[in-house]
């Protein structure tokens, strides 16, 4: 639970750590964090007690599949604050990311989970290749997305000095980067592209400003994109890799010299893949569902959480730690847009509590100028089949409104007349429609 020692090859010693080293770490921190969430969260006493197991069970890192998953159903359902593992009072900071409308999925932290974050997003920036005295242009979204904070007292942690830019206000940013001369940036890598753009219309060559070094997250991205943001910026564009279940952006980190896939930092989380139908636990290099349990976390262990995204865990090559691959989808029907999680059902319950709109809805997602774009269809119930423009115009207000303060993406609203969305042969509507790519 320690922070770990410092070197000089590295940000942490244990990053070069032997493999022996390296799981004897693992044992001791897992089986400290399954008594944790044993002895102090009533939703792990309960999973636990009724799949037959106890954390004393746990004597090697294998007997871990023994023990249940956590999924984000699980979190949910014990909103707001009946995950924490602490009391209330020694949680000092709260996060949340998208969930069902007014129930987003609540993250606690403890002040040492703060100083393991810092000190985790701290270590990945190293190994993309900041050093200290480096200024860090923070473009991520602050407020309870974990992207902007997270990034921020990572960098100030390394020695940083942070702008705290937030997203949006593209020419600003823009002047921002001539003026203050930032050696890297955090942000997502479909907005960077849009930077890129704004700096060529501002007569600014992207091979000329300060920026080195790209820290891209937050939302998947090829490896083609990576190739035309490095061709066309001359910088060098590495992954981070987090959730807000597991702790925010540090999970796992590309590092600058290899660019071979994040390394998972595991001395503090256990990764595991597992076949997504079955929850069996599949071999290294086999595609599957990414899992985490937190090792060191003390504010909300997590124990097996999936994660949903689907990868493969690689050999350590640049650091003693695990990589894991692109992200190649999701095993369930999370969208992301524009860094923001979003479910089909929440505009569903948006859609069902407009009464003048039937239960039918379609999601259009199509990029431009490198920046998704969200389209979301919807039709009038029949005994509404009258309104005329200026009402459809109010209605599709309303919802536009409603998705953008519970969900917190932007969108396009059209209302259609009743039977207006394409039905399959079975009768039912194409939910999602994903023109991106």
């Amino acid at each position: 639970m320690s922070v770990t020692t410092k070197n000089h090859a590295g940000r942490d010693a244990i990053e070069h750590a032997s493999q022996d080293e390296l799981r004897s770490l693992q044992l001791q921190r897992l089986k400290w964090s399954l008594r944790h969430a044993y002895d102090n969260v009533p939703h792990y006493r309960k999973s636990f007690d009724a799949a037959g197991v106890h954390p004393d069970d746990l004597k090697e890192l294998g007997d871990l599949a023994r023990f249940p998953f956590t999924t984000k159903q699980d979190l949910r359902d014990n909103y707001p604050f009946n995950m924490f593992a602490v009391p209330r009072e020694d949680i000092v900071r709260i996060h949340a990311s998208s969930g069902t409308t007014g129930k987003p999925t609540v993250v606690g932290y403890t002040k040492r989970d703060i100083d393991t974050w810092a000190e985790l997003v701290a270590r990945s920036i190293w190994a993309g290749g900041g050093r200290p005295g480096d200024i860090v242009h923070v473009a991520y979204g602050y407020g309870l997305f974990t992207g902007g904070l997270g990034a921020h007292y990572g960098a100030e942690r390394l020695g940083c000095s942070v702008v705290p830019m937030s997203g949006g206000q593209t020419e600003k940013q823009v002047q921002l980067i001539r003026d203050f001369g930032p050696h890297i940036i955090m942000v997502t890598p479909s907005y960077f592209c849009n930077l890129i753009e704004e700096m060529e219309r501002q007569g600014m060559d992207p091979h000329e400003s300060s920026l080195r070094i790209g820290i891209f997250g937050a939302e998947p991205w090829t490896g083609q994109m990576r190739q035309d943001i490095e061709a066309r910026c001359g910088i060098d564009a590495v992954d981070i890799y987090g959730l807000s279940e597991v702790m925010g952006p540090g999970v796992a980190m590309e590092c600058v010299e290899a660019k071979d896939g994040p390394v998972v930092w595991e001395d503090h989380f256990l990764p595991e893949i597992i076949d997504p139908a079955t929850g069996a636990p599949v071999a290294d290099g086999e595609p599957g569902e990414l899992v985490f349990t937190s090792l060191t976390k003390e504010g909300m262990p997590v124990i097996r959480y999936r994660t949903r995204d689907l990868t493969r865990l690689l050999p350590p090559t640049a650091r003693s730690m695990r990589r894991i691959d692109k992200i190649t989808g999701r095993s369930d029907d999370m969208l992301i847009v524009r860094g923001v999680n979003l479910f089909p059902t929440q505009v569903e319950e948006l859609v069902l509590k407009t009464p003048e709109l039937a239960a039918q809805y379609q999601l259009v997602l199509t990029r431009s100028s490198n920046l998704d774009e969200l389209e979301v269809i919807t039709e009038l119930r029949p005994e509404h089949d009258a309104l005329g423009a200026a009402e459809r115009d109010a209605l599709a207000g309303r919802l536009r409104h409603a998705i953008k303060t519970y969900i917190g993406v932007s969108a396009r609203i059209s209302v259609q007349g009743a039977g207006g969305i394409e039905r399959t042969v079975a009768g039912k509507a194409r939910r999602v429609i994903d023109k991106r790519g």
